[in-house]
């Protein structure tokens, strides 16, 4: 799924949250859900993942988690909040593995990021006493999940939050298929660049001699493979090997999303020239 080296630290004793939402930063979510982890944790150290994903973006938000989360210390605390199943029956949860512990709704969000963690424990966060009551309805971020990272990153023991469960729900990593005409993979997520990053790891890329994609978005573009944006001429589209150490379509001092009108779901080839 993602290639680059593992970074962790040693340091048991570091105390990280980090927090992933699709709440944008223009309403006060964010700021509140900050404000209830300095009151409860106020010496731990919270970094922005991203707070720009569209709405109720599962997939973009499974993705970023699991593209940054290898490379911060170990006991770090990682909160993801894009939960349209907000207020339903679907669990909030805490998983325990062997770098850190990832705090949300059980939804399918933290799957990607766990697909290459040692899963140590699995609690739903049930215990009130780790909770903001009343809890709204409408808004755990503020209430179940920034409470339970901020008393996690305290050291409060997972165990306490609740009862232990087997498992956890999943989202289906799109697999790359392998075609006559080379390998299919499909774009998963686009960055603010315009870069369309695919679910073809970069060894695919490396495995092809003189490489190109075909992209599928409306019309059928071809990509030359290279190494750095600039390998192409200015406004070219070029398929390379980016910091995911996933392949990317990107375009030379342009936007691949807007030039070639890509869109997530969107299909890319993998083959020769």
């Amino acid at each position: 799924m993602f290639s680059y080296p593992l970074i962790r630290d040693t340091l048991s004793s570091v105390s990280v949250i980090t927090l992933t939402t699709d709440f944008g930063t223009q309403d006060w979510f964010v700021g509140t859900m900050k404000g209830v982890i300095a009151g409860i944790a106020p010496h731990a150290k919270v970094i922005d993942l991203t707070h720009d994903l569209p709405a109720a973006d599962m997939r973009g938000g499974a993705f970023a988690l699991a593209a940054s989360c290898r490379f911060f210390p170990k006991g770090t605390v990682h909160v993801v909040v894009v939960d349209p199943g907000v207020g339903s029956g679907r669990k909030a949860i805490a998983v325990r593995t062997a770098s850190g512990v990832f705090v949300g709704p059980d939804n399918g969000v933290l799957s990607w990021a766990l697909a290459k963690e040692k899963v140590t424990a699995i609690r739903a966060l049930e215990n009130g006493a780790y909770l903001l009551e009343p809890v709204s309805k409408t808004f755990h971020g503020r209430d179940v999940f920034a409470p339970a990272a901020a008393h996690l990153s305290r050291g409060v023991p997972i165990h306490r939050f609740g009862p232990a469960l087997n498992d956890y729900a999943r989202l289906e990593w799109p697999k790359p298929r392998k075609q006559r005409a080379g390998i299919e993979g499909e774009v998963l997520y686009i960055d603010r660049f315009g870069n369309a990053i695919t679910n073809i790891e970069g060894r695919l890329l490396r495995g092809f001699r003189r490489a190109s994609c075909e992209v599928h978005a409306g019309r059928r573009w071809s990509c030359p493979a290279g190494t750095f944006y600039q390998e192409v001429a200015k406004g070219a589209p070029v398929a390379l090997i980016g910091s995911s150490g996933l392949v990317e379509i990107s375009v030379n001092g342009g936007s691949a999303e807007k030039v070639l009108a890509l869109r997530t779901g969107c299909r890319v080839t993998l083959g020769t020239v």
